[in-house]
Order: structure tokens, then sequence, then C-alpha cells
């Protein structure tokens, strides 16, 4: 159901125009009379608004992610409703994603790949301190400012989701590009899962590729399961031997093997940027291919169906505002 310019939600913010579309929202911009500021508002579709325990889930989780104040965070001011309507008042940014940024101007030398991952990392080390892991780290989900300020979008709406449609819809959450290899297996998901994102993002940053391609979802799910991590120097032969090594640490299959936390892998990432012969440290075997049971075979086939290589772009995916 669109709703027309002009519409007041909450008896404070009019519906100045629709600024995206996607399979879980509708986004506006509006203004707030209250502030006298443009806000972006992302308004449930309907499908889940009929979902009762979905929306307590999705309000409840949309206000844990209001607790978070992070420059490189967009904000969440209000979460309401409106008659039939339950929608979520963010932060307005004018900008561009990271993604269409890396269609554009990729691939990015080290310094800018390093700049820009202390800038994600950062963002996730706040979240993480509050318990709050995002599950959908993609550059699509991460805006840029016109002074090149990196904001990520959609903490805490991924986990109501997980908890509510996976089941219910058979989606898979995260895409398939990016999330790890226990997110394909439907295990535990924890920091580390968002780290395991932010190296696979980072290897697009340095190489404007993707480290796993194929025809299918399901395959490329079993490809950050079981296929060696290729080096992004094989892309980029400039990028810096310790940040490719830095890539392969937050993108190793076994969670063990990873940065356990936020600060490890951002003292890491200081460290390559002041000095370039600084050596990031791993005693684990880079790469380890992790063996399933059939179980989890199985779970991952069941899922095929929703595990999508490039989920419908939620509307601030494309355009200023917050998933």
């Amino acid at each position: 159901m669109m709703i027309t310019p002009g519409t007041i939600l909450g008896d404070r913010y009019e519906i100045i125009e629709k600024i995206g579309a996607g399979g879980m929202s509708i986004v506006y911009k509006a203004k707030c009379h209250r502030l006298q500021r443009f806000v972006a508002i992302k308004v449930l579709r309907e499908e889940f608004v009929k979902d009762e325990d979905f929306v307590a889930k999705f309000r409840k989780e949309a206000l844990a992610a209001a607790s978070l104040s992070h420059p490189n965070i967009v904000g969440i001011y209000d979460v309401g409703s409106d008659h039939d309507l339950h929608y979520i008042v963010m932060e307005y940014i004018e900008g561009k994603t990271l993604k269409e940024l890396i269609a554009e101007e990729g691939p990015f030398e080290s310094k800018m790949v390093l700049d820009f991952g202390m800038q994600i990392v950062s963002a996730l080390r706040h979240a993480h301190r509050k318990k709050i892991v995002h599950r959908d780290i993609k550059p699509q989900n991460i805006l840029v400012t016109h002074d090149n300020v990196l904001k990520v979008t959609d903490f805490g709406i991924a986990k109501a989701v997980d908890s509510s449609t996976v089941v219910a819809t058979g989606n898979a959450i995260g895409s398939v590009h990016y999330f790890s290899p226990e997110q394909a297996k439907g295990k535990y998901v924890n920091e580390t899962s968002d780290l395991y994102s932010c190296g696979i993002v980072l290897f697009e940053l340095a190489t404007k590729k993707l480290p796993f391609e194929a025809d299918s979802h399901i395959s490329i799910a079993l490809k950050h399961i079981n296929e060696e991590m290729p080096k992004p120097s094989e892309f980029n032969p400039a990028i810096m031997a310790n940040l490719e090594q830095l890539i392969l640490k937050a993108s190793q299959k076994s969670q063990s093997a990873r940065y356990q936390n936020a600060d490890e892998m951002l003292k890491d990432m200081k460290g390559v940027a002041v000095d370039p012969h600084y050596i990031v440290r791993n005693d684990e075997v880079f790469d380890q291919t992790i063996l399933m049971t059939n179980t989890e075979t199985e779970y991952i086939r069941s899922k095929g169906n929703g595990i999508n290589a490039e989920r419908i772009p939620e509307p601030e995916e494309n355009l200023t505002s917050l998933n």
C-alpha cells in the first residue's frame, strides 16, 4: 500500500516522496514538523504487518538499535504505528551506497580500503558492545556521504527477520555473497560473523570482485563453506601484503580462527595503516575446509529458494535511507 505525499504519520511526520521499495518495506522521505528536519521513514509492507509476532520482534529490535549512537551508524529516531502502518523513523542521509561507489570507482588503493574498513569495524565495535549483531553486513547496507563518511544501516533489524521470517518464508538472512559459513548452515551467529562479512566487503573494495561466484545461490553458499578463499592479490597485485593477510584472517571459515572481536581487527587495521611492514599474525591455517554433516547439507538445500545472491534491495540500499 502506497502512502500519498502529504500524509501525516504520528501527528508529526509529513510524507514528501517515496524514495525506494524493497522486499520488506517502502521507504519515504518525510519532514518532521516537530523538529523541523528531514527524516527517512521505513514502513513495513502489508504482508509483514499481518504477522503480529514479527511486528513485536521488529519493534523490539528497532528500539534496541535506537540505543546506538555512533558517527558511522545511521541513527534511528523513533518507532511508531499509525492505524495499520508500522514504521521506523531514521536519519536521512544524502549520498550513495558503498556498492554504488565500488561500481563507479573501485577497486580502491589499500589506504582507502583501510580507511573505509576502519569506519565499518568501528561501527560494529559500538554495536557489539551493546550486544547487537548486525547479521547482514554488505556494501548495499553501508551509505557513503559526500565527505566519504560511511554510515552502516540496518542494525538489529536482521535479528527480528531471522527469528520470525526464516521459518515462515524460507529466506536466509544475509546476502549470500557476504554471509558467513555458519549463516549458510543455520548455525550460531555472533560478532565474528559480522567480521567475516566485513572481510568480504574489504575484499570487494580492494578488487572490485566478489570472492565466490556461481550460477545458483546454493552453490555460492557452499563455496563459502567448502572452497579456499582466493587471495585478493590474484585480482589486484598492488594490494598491500599485510592488508591481504588481514582480509584472509577476517574471512576464515572457522569462527575460532577469525578475529574474535572488533577491537582485535581494528588493532591490526591501524597497525597496517601506519606501518607498511606491520605483521598480521595468524597461527591458524588459512581457509581450512569445514566438512558438513548431512543435516547441515539438507538445511542449505531446503533453504535454497530463499538464499539470495542479491536480496531484493531494500530502499535504502539504493537511495539515501536506512534499512
